[in-house]
């Protein structure tokens, strides 16, 4: 990347909340090298800033999108344009007509509490003292955060915008982005021509050279993603009624603009808030309204005619049930009293703004194209904070925060089409306002991948999650009769109605049942990457083939093999540099767990490396960010001469299986000709088998604690496999097992699950993992203090074990007000017979852990359950079992 005193060369397409924030951002850091691409003028764009009501709600259940919505206030307070002020801190309430709402706010309330944000549940009559003139009939309290805010997306814009201009920015009105240009894999600037105001016709296009281009084009960014980089961004522009009362005694100027807090009625699906002498009505009541990019105006039509590209037509009768329901709760605006008024349909408009499948925006870079990124979906409530993160992101290459629940590259790109982004879109927008179970799934596109094995499921009465596409079975109706459903020794409590969701006592059998006989999981969905090298006379010339049942990965003595060539050598590298923290196996046919780690020894994911060849690796990765990662060090590293790396994808096209419990080797040796015994085929090794004649990757590894394998084969022979497997099991009680069984069992040996026990923001020893960090890994560690925890994953187990947590919720110490943690995964251990939870804890003393033992308190829905701090793992501490 070219670089001067200004920084690198930077080019930003478009002006809106998210463009200006990150130009403004980028300065502030040192890189005044920065154009910033407006195809409307400045600084009312005419794309969803423009018109945006800009509520800033700060709770949500996402830990990062409440981050991203702190930054943006803090940053945004006490800032003027023109004497006219950005952001003002009015309060939100979000208001419960409902038992089940009620309930919610509570959990919603524990939210805030886990993320620093103020709030308190407030019974009807302070709501109406906040909002006078409310009618409180029907309404059982409301959830009040004072901190939440209204921010005025233009003048946001504006005050950004300009003081990136004084630091030295350049700001290009009336300018179109017609292409991105690219050399190899590294993005070399943009092609730019004005927007044709006058209708001349005249092309004046010219390049404007750029080593880095980030695209927030906004609306406008599928159409150009898909046209100029032949990218599918799962986004979809969807409209949103938006209606103006006609002027009502508000007692409110239009400069003072709102006094009271913003409302949201969500078992409505809407939102009120003053606006100056009128009250704002928003309603999410209506059916979804996609808008594909031919349907929003060119800047051309905006320029000549002032056509919002932003803001369609009012669509009344869409309106209708939200407009009758703001006059139950406003009476003033129901006409026929004195000071009454009625909806000004013509003031009113249909907005648009953009949906992603799980309502977060698409940041970071694109994934093989350096110097190209995006920040897209964006809204005016986390606007702000975004900036910052890019801006840190871009300059640093660390966000500050952990971003894998934002990054543009987080859903799987063999699912993600126009289809699949309209349809996950709509969902996303039905369910703005919606009750969200944690476990909930979707309903859009159900069966788009399924594994060989789905119609043995299906006989067996498998209840089905959909994960990345997959159709993954949660637990089987087959199994209801494998004995009584127990908690430890004794019978399994009844769950509460929420906790008990997308849940059947059918996995408390299961889980038994496993770690009593034997399990059969599928194991489909995992990602799975191919790495291998070519070209040098000492590699194996091709990936393993999992078809070749004649080659066995056995633990032949690899170090004779020249480790400064090939795949080998990109691990050792990736290693030497402490972002691998551990070196491959040494051996064919090992087996090792690592982190990738980044600059500052912070975990971005964990894997496993099986070597199948001297040359040659199956990893286990956790999506395609990790994808992402390894591509990027790839295209960093120095090959020897000749030689390729290539990484490839070894999920399509396969099927994969855990067999666990203690007769799976019974099972496994029926079908196969090799000595499985624990001499022969040791704790995390890897062979090439023919099971039942199938070819067969088998790993002999374990996530839920107990004797078994992994086993990976090309699909077409996966039902043939899944047959062969339950026929010889059959003297063992083999069973399927499904997903909530496997979460428990699990939770139970204390394994992390990344992405929520631990991110980007975690130190291995933090997240306790930091077994896993040896050799040069260990020593940059060391040296960057990472080594030195600020806090502790721990786990808890409750005094009830009927209680059941789900995550996110808020741990004190007994009786105290300020949160020492919250909880990340939480389940009940079926077999051990406790109420487990895992939970980031501030340490007792600098860098201590708190002591086994000591009481804590977890809020759930307002109610305050005792547990302890206890040691883990809870079930075999020891590992003897899946050692065995």
């Amino acid at each position: 990347m070219a670089q001067h005193s200004r920084g690198p060369r930077v080019v930003i397409v478009g002006l809106g909340v998210v463009g200006a924030a990150v130009a403004d951002e980028l300065v502030l850091r040192g890189w005044t090298d920065v154009t910033v691409v407006e195809q409307g003028p400045l600084f009312e764009t005419g794309g969803s800033s423009s018109h945006a009501p800009g509520f800033v709600f700060q709770t949500s259940p996402n830990r990062a999108m409440t981050q991203l919505a702190q930054r943006t206030l803090r940053k945004l307070d006490g800032l003027s344009v023109n004497g006219e002020w950005v952001s003002k801190r009015v309060g939100g309430i979000e208001l419960a007509t409902t038992e089940e709402r009620l309930r919610e706010l509570r959990r919603r309330q524990g939210f805030a509490q886990s993320w620093g944000v103020p709030a308190q549940l407030i019974p009807p009559e302070q709501i109406a003292a906040l909002w006078p003139g409310l009618d409180t009939t029907g309404l059982l309290g409301g959830l009040h955060t004072p901190t939440d805010a209204v921010v005025k997306g233009v003048r946001a814009v504006e005050f950004q915008a300009r003081r990136a201009e004084t630091g030295g920015a350049t700001l290009l009105p009336w300018t179109r982005v017609s292409a991105v240009n690219t050399s190899g894999s590294q993005v070399t600037g943009v092609q730019i021509c004005p927007v044709d105001v006058e209708g001349s016709g005249v092309d004046t296009s010219e390049t404007l050279p750029a080593d880095v281009v980030l695209l927030c084009a906004g609306l406008w960014g599928p159409g150009m993603a898909r046209d100029q980089l032949g990218l599918e961004l799962p986004m979809l522009p969807v409209e949103h009624g938006f209606g103006f009362s006609l002027p009502v005694s508000t007692g409110v100027d239009a400069a003072t603009e709102v006094v009271k807090p913003m409302l949201r009625h969500q078992d409505c699906a809407m939102y009120l808030r003053e606006w100056g002498d009128r009250i704002a009505v928003g309603a999410y009541e209506h059916r979804p309204l996609p808008v594909a990019p031919d349907q929003i105006a060119a800047a051309e039509d905006f320029a000549r005619t002032g056509i919002h590209p932003a803001v369609h037509p009012f669509t009344a009768e869409d309106f209708a049930p939200t407009w009758a329901e703001a006059q139950r709760l406003l009476p003033q605006l129901a006409r026929g009293g004195e000071g009454a008024a009625g909806l000004d349909a013509a003031r009113s408009f249909n907005g648009i703004f953009s949906f992603t499948p799980d309502g977060g925006p698409l940041l970071g870079p694109v994934p093989g194209t350096a110097g190209l990124w995006m920040a897209q979906s964006v809204w005016v409530t986390q606007s702000a904070g975004v900036g910052e993160v890019m801006a840190d992101w871009m300059t640093t290459g660390d966000p500050g925060i952990d971003t894998h629940g934002l990054d543009l590259g987080r859903f799987d790109p063999a699912v993600v089409s126009s289809r699949w982004a309209q349809e996950q879109g709509e969902e996303s927008y039905d369910e703005v306002y919606d009750i969200i179970h944690p476990k909930a799934t979707t309903l859009r596109m159900r069966g788009l991948r399924t594994s060989a094995f789905h119609p043995r499921q299906q006989e067996l009465g498998a209840v089905f999650e959909s994960a990345a596409g997959w159709e993954r079975p949660l637990w089987f109706e087959s199994n209801q009769g494998l004995g009584e459903a127990r908690l430890g020794d004794q019978p399994l409590p009844d769950r509460d109605a929420w906790s008990g969701r997308h849940w059947s006592p059918i996995a408390a059998r299961e889980a038994r049942h496993l770690r009593e006989h034997v399990g059969l999981v599928d194991m489909s969905s995992l990602s799975r990457l191919q790495l291998h090298s070519t070209g040098h006379s000492t590699t194996d010339g091709a990936p393993p083939s999992t078809t070749d049942g004649t080659q066995p990965c056995t633990a032949v003595d690899a170090d004779a093999d020249p480790e400064g060539h090939g795949a080998t050598a990109f691990l050792l590298d990736l290693h030497a540099r402490g972002l691998l923290s551990r070196r491959p196996s040494r051996t064919v046919g090992g087996i090792v767990y690592a982190l990738l780690l980044d600059e500052r020894g912070r975990v971005l994911s964990d894997i496993t490396l099986a070597r199948t060849g001297p040359q040659s690796y199956h990893l286990g990765i956790n999506g395609p960010l990790d994808t992402a990662w390894l591509r990027a060090r790839i295209a960093e590293h120095q090959p020897a001469a000749g030689e390729t790396l290539q990484l490839t994808d070894a999920g399509t096209g396969a099927c994969g299986l855990g067999l666990w419990g203690p007769q799976a080797r019974t099972v496994l040796q029926k079908l196969v000709a090799e000595d499985l015994s624990d001499e022969h085929f040791k704790f995390y090794r890897a062979r090439q088998l023919r099971v039942a004649g199938v070819p067969v990757l088998a790993l002999r590894l374990s996530y839920v604690g107990e004797l078994g394998w992994e086993l990976y084969a090309p699909a077409e022979f996966g039902r043939f496999l899944w047959d062969a497997l339950m026929d010889a099991g059959q003297a063992q009680q083999i069973r399927p097992v499904g997903r909530r069984a496997f979460e428990s069992l699990r939770l139970e040996k204390g394994f992390r699950l990344w992405g929520t026990d631990m991110t980007r923001e975690h130190t291995p020893v933090e997240a306790g993992v930091d077994f896993a960090v040896t050799g040069e890994a260990a020593k940059k560690l060391a040296a960057l203090g990472a080594d030195v925890p600020r806090r502790r994953l721990q786990c808890l187990v409750l005094e009830d074990p009927a209680q059941v947590l789900l995550g996110h919720e808020p741990v004190f110490a007994p009786g105290g007000t300020d949160p020492l943690g919250y909880v990340t995964s939480a389940d009940q251990g079926y077999t051990v017979g406790e109420s487990i939870a895992y939970a980031w804890l501030e340490g007792s003393a600098q860098g201590a852990a708190r002591s086994i033992g000591d009481p804590v308190e977890i809020a759930c829905f307002g109610e305050r359950l005792p547990a302890v701090v206890a040691a883990e793992p809870r079930f075999d501490p020891g590992s003897t079992r899946m050692r065995g």
